[in-house]
């Protein structure tokens, strides 16, 4: 599966949202986005990426960025998981794996030995203009985002 590089135009994304109706990547034209992409709402490791972004927000969008995560879980699974974790940038679901597929986040894993074609947890930065400002694949869910805004040279909130 191909990832994509610094530079790359990102592709179109246009996913339901956990909120009801749909959000688009050409909607958020002129911002800088972080496109997260996580395996499973409300399991261990997506919790605590989900909750340390939701804990980085303020600095974030501080900084000029929106923050938008992307699984491969149904609608329902993905407002319940924002409910409870009271998380309040977008959810998307891509129940297909299109969007996954083509932003390189969706592919071979290994685990334990095994195997199998599922979720490689990315972070896609993608700057006002469209384009890829930074591409992370095979993150760790813990300390991906104080990484990420170490990257980004954003102080903590």
């Amino acid at each position: 599966m191909p990832r994509l590089a610094v530079g790359d135009t990102a592709p179109d994304l246009t996913l339901p949202s956990a909120t009801g109706g749909t959000v688009s990547l050409a909607d958020l034209r002129g911002r800088s986005v972080v496109v997260y992409f996580y395996p499973a709402a409300a399991t261990p490791g997506c919790t605590t990426q989900a909750c340390d972004f939701r804990d980085s927000l303020a600095s974030l969008q501080g900084a000029g960025y929106e923050v938008v995560g992307v699984s491969p879980d149904p609608v329902e699974k993905l407002a319940q998981f924002a409910q409870d974790e009271s998380l309040t940038f977008p959810l998307l679901s891509d129940t297909e794996h299109t969007t996954l597929e083509a932003w390189g986040a969706w592919g071979e894993k290994k685990n334990y030995g095994r195997t199998y074609t599922g979720v490689i947890r990315s972070t896609v930065v993608v700057d006002p203009d469209g384009k890829v400002a930074l591409a992370q694949y095979n993150v760790r869910a813990t300390g991906h985002v104080a990484k990420l805004r170490r990257d980004l040279g954003i102080d903590a909130a």
